[in-house]
């Protein structure tokens, strides 16, 4: 080494670090001074400690909002497992009326066999057959009044009738003739009791039919007619108190009366 150039260098170096450490002095002196210009803005304390609380209040309702959780949390599973859910409400049901049937219009006569008997009080009974009126009571069994023997005129409207006891009640009975539109036939006592008959008829509406109607015996007092008087044939009985028999068409009008 040339002790001559090291000698040349070490001012050089040492004039270097004094140069650097004046730039460094310089420059903390600057920093300083603008540090010292800035003035600092107070401290928002106030809104500090607010925003604090507020954050310690959402805490503390976190904290009591799981809490409640953890006690709700098996009482419901309890309920949900011991109470069944409750049934819904029931929807009523529409209800439906049928609409009412009209009552049948009752037939004013009723169309029997040949022979049929029918019940028409206790112990006796009425029938038809082609050409009379047959019936039976416990005191005269086996009656019979023909239609074709020319005592009825059968092409004019007419009502016969018989009358006996039946049972303590007098039984009355008849034919009724000369008309195919027949409605009814009624029988009206001297008391004023008007009592409607039942008929019967064969099939075919053959222009004649049976009558018959039971009512309350005559009282004590009340006069009869003659002995077996009835209007066409004699049946051995006394004549119960009738005053008038009216045989009616299917329209009202009065057809005959006897």
């Amino acid at each position: 080494m040339n002790p001559a150039s090291g000698a040349g260098r070490e001012p050089d170096d040492r004039s270097s670090r004094a140069h650097h450490r004046a730039y460094e002095d310089v420059l903390r002196d600057s920093v300083a001074e603008a540090a010292n210009a800035v003035t600092p803005s107070p401290v928002p304390l106030t809104a500090i400690e607010r925003a604090g609380r507020a954050r310690r209040r959402r805490g503390n309702a976190a904290l009591a909002m799981a809490g409640c959780g953890l006690l709700l949390g098996p009482l419901a599973v309890v309920l949900v497992r011991g109470t069944p859910p409750p049934d819904p409400a029931p929807v009523p049901a529409p209800v439906l009326t049928a609409p009412p049937t009209p009552s049948p219009t009752p037939e004013p006569v009723r169309v029997v066999r040949p022979g049929q008997r029918v019940k028409a009080a206790p112990g006796t009974e009425v029938w038809l057959t082609e050409d009379a009126k047959h019936w039976s009571t416990p005191e005269q069994p086996d009656q019979f009044r023909s239609v074709s023997d020319g005592n009825l005129d059968l092409s004019e409207p007419g009502v016969t009738r018989q009358s006996e006891t039946a049972d303590n009640r007098s039984f009355h009975s008849g034919i009724y003739y000369g008309t195919r539109d027949v409605g009814r036939v009624e029988i009206t006592t001297l008391n004023g009791e008007v009592v409607r008959a039942e008929l019967l008829e064969l099939a075919g509406r053959p222009g004649w039919g049976v009558w018959y109607a039971t009512a309350e015996p005559p009282s004590a007092g009340t006069a009869l007619g003659p002995e077996g008087a009835d209007a066409g044939t004699s049946t051995g009985a006394p004549v119960d108190s009738i005053r008038v028999i009216t045989l009616y068409d299917s329209a009202g009008a009065v057809l005959a009366t006897l």
